[in-house]
């Protein structure tokens, strides 16, 4: 699923991601003037705010593909979180010195994401404060990375930009160390994991490369041993100092709960979605479409089950035959061995369909590469996808698979039933083609800087899992029932995410109760609840994403169907919706019928 550990790692270092404000601050705007001259004003003003966006939050703009600023480390100290809600400040100010109003319907999109990133990060340092509970917000594991498998840098540039990075890396780890105060255990766990991944990618093996090198001199090579030795110094640490701390909070009790509350989630909710409705009302929806569906999955059952178990009655409970079918059918799944092997052979059989159904136009010179997750990037989710920004755009696009080998052979074989024959065609579906993959593509097309660097992940997820739906009413699976059985059962799985996440956080339901839900409400293999219910413990609303962005985009296809009636073309609907960036569905509404 996107949202991916590399995205979700930026989003909780910079504060950035999710924009849901709908504030206009009109009695604050300046005198109005002539629409066409705030339409200028205001494309100027915000050429100027993403300049200096990457000016004051250089790890963001490497992430976007910008380049300008990829040797700097910021330190996050308190003198940074201070100069961040000063930035804020002063551009909400010259923000609402615009009429809203007087903006075209693209600029408006924009004024919100602006505004919203904005009031976010404000937000996040003086209330939400990750930065003191989540150790994980910290690893410059990332950066490095980026740089060292960039395909547009020279040697000289990669080795020279990494020799500058390295010197900020003591002090990186020395403000971390600093800003944490009660973290959670799951988080501290996460962030050792993840740090120790690190020397994946500051591995012995670059000095020798650095020594093998004709660009770099005698000294820098000198400097660059110096500075490496000192960074892994530095992450060894910190590592060290988590190890500690994980020990002292798991004896004495002290640590935070990961469970945020109702306010802060309700908050934080109205930030990240912005679907129009409350965090509780989503909630309510997805009780009402898990009944619903599950009655789907009760009429396919009494249609399969004379097939698979001719001479056995049928259970009277409904839940016990939905789930004896899904067991029995779930043994189909390819090798350990061949998981990943099987995800690439499977991209390009995706793609073919979509051409041939004429369903959107792929773009044949953005490769998509799959590979083993990096191990920096590991225990968040089993398949992901990482993205390059709009600056970017002619970069890999990588599918990240979690390497199956590393599992207990019971491990892996409750993930393969999870991800057999079926699901493994919808989970790439989803994350690669017409899923992210292609989203991804078509958002770093966008006119809208804004809209392709501020994107709202909602729009992202909902794509990934509208196009599911869409690729088997098109007939992918030749409308197979099994499939739509399989496929019930995954969007069951959106919908409890909603269901999940809002009672862990909200009603603080226990472990036992999060896995009895997964597994016997949405029959899902322990191995997938049990990863879903640590996921869930490492991020608050994210989950809801899938669903309320799925829902949002279903529903506006179908009201577009219903206002066009025979003058609807599904492919025109796709590439409009996409051309506007990863915008909020409420507002790509908005635009399409404006």
């Amino acid at each position: 699923m996107n949202k991916t550990a590399l995205t979700l790692a930026v989003a909780a270092a910079l504060t950035l991601a999710g924009c849901s404000s709908t504030n206009t601050s009109t009695e604050t705007a300046a005198k109005p003037v002539a629409h066409a001259a705030q339409n200028q004003a205001f494309s100027t003003f915000s050429e100027k705010f993403i300049e200096d966006l990457w000016r004051q939050y250089p790890e963001f703009s490497q992430y976007a593909g910008y380049g300008k600023y990829d040797d700097i480390i910021t330190i996050p100290n308190a003198a940074t979180r201070a100069s961040n809600i000063q930035f804020s400040k002063d551009k909400l100010a010259k923000l609402y010195s615009f009429n809203v109003d007087s903006l075209s319907g693209n600029q408006k999109t924009d004024y919100y994401l602006i505004e919203n990133s904005l009031k976010k990060t404000i937000w996040n340092t003086e209330k939400f404060k990750g930065w003191q509970w989540n150790p994980s917000t910290y690893n410059v594991s990332y950066g490095f990375a980026n740089i060292l498998n960039s395909r547009f840098k020279s040697e000289s540039e990669k080795f020279k930009t990494v020799l500058e990075r390295l010197k900020y890396v003591p002090e990186y780890y020395a403000a971390a160390q600093q800003n944490i105060d009660t973290p959670t255990i799951e988080y501290t766990q996460l962030a050792i994991a993840q740090n120790e991944g690190a020397f994946a990618v500051l591995k012995d093996d670059l000095l020798d490369e650095v020594d093998a090198s004709e660009v770099l001199t005698a000294q820098e090579k000198a400097l660059f041993k110096t500075r490496f030795a000192n960074a892994k110094t530095a992450i060894n640490g910190y590592i060290a100092f988590l190890t500690q701390l994980e020990k002292d909070l798991t004896e004495n009790g002290n640590a935070r709960s990961f469970r945020i509350g109702e306010e802060l989630y309700e908050e934080k909710f109205a930030f990240d979605i912005q679907s129009g409705y409350t965090a509780k009302k989503m909630y309510e929806k997805a009780l009402a479409d898990k009944a619903r569906v599950t009655n789907e999955m009760v009429k396919l059952t009494d249609q399969l089950w004379p097939k698979y178990f001719p001479d056995t009655q049928r259970p009277a409970n409904d839940t016990q035959a939905i789930s004896e079918l899904i067991k029995h059918l779930s043994q189909k799944h390819v090798a350990k061995e061949d998981f990943v092997t099987e995800i690439k052979r499977q991209i390009p059989l995706l793609e073919q369909f979509v051409i041939e159904k004429d369903l959107i136009t792929l773009d044949p010179e953005k490769p998509l590469v799959v590979r083993e997750t990096p191990e920096y990037m590991r225990g968040f989710a089993m398949a992901s996808i990482s993205s390059p920004g709009p600056y970017d755009s002619k970069e890999n696009t990588y599918y990240n698979v979690e390497p199956l080998e590393l599992r207990t052979e019971e491990q892996a074989n409750s993930i393969l039933r999870e991800y057999n024959h079926w699901i493994l065609q919808i989970l790439n579906i989803h994350e690669a083609v017409p899923g992210h993959y292609t989203q991804l593509v078509y958002a770093n097309k966008s006119p809208s800087l804004v809209k392709s660097i501020l994107r709202n992940g909602a729009m992202i997820e909902g794509w990934a899992v509208y196009t599911e739906r869409m690729m088997l009413e098109e007939g992918y699976g030749d409308h197979e029932p099994e499939m739509w059985l399989m496929y019930y059962k995954w969007n069951l799985r959106v919908i409890c995410n909603t269901i999940l996440d809002y009672g862990i956080q909200v009603k603080g339901i226990s472990r036992d109760e999060g896995l009895d839900l997964l597994m016997n409400g949405a029959f899902q293999e322990r191995a997938e609840a049990e990863g879903k219910w640590r996921r869930a413990t490492l991020s608050q609303v994210q989950l809801t994403s899938y669903y309320s962005g799925y829902r949002e985009i279903y529903d506006l296809r179908e009201k577009q169907k219903e206002k066009l009636g025979k003058d609807f073309d599904l492919k025109a609907f796709h590439e409009e919706f996409l051309s506007f960036g990863s915008a909020p569905v409420k507002y790509i509404n908005q635009l399409m019928n404006d």
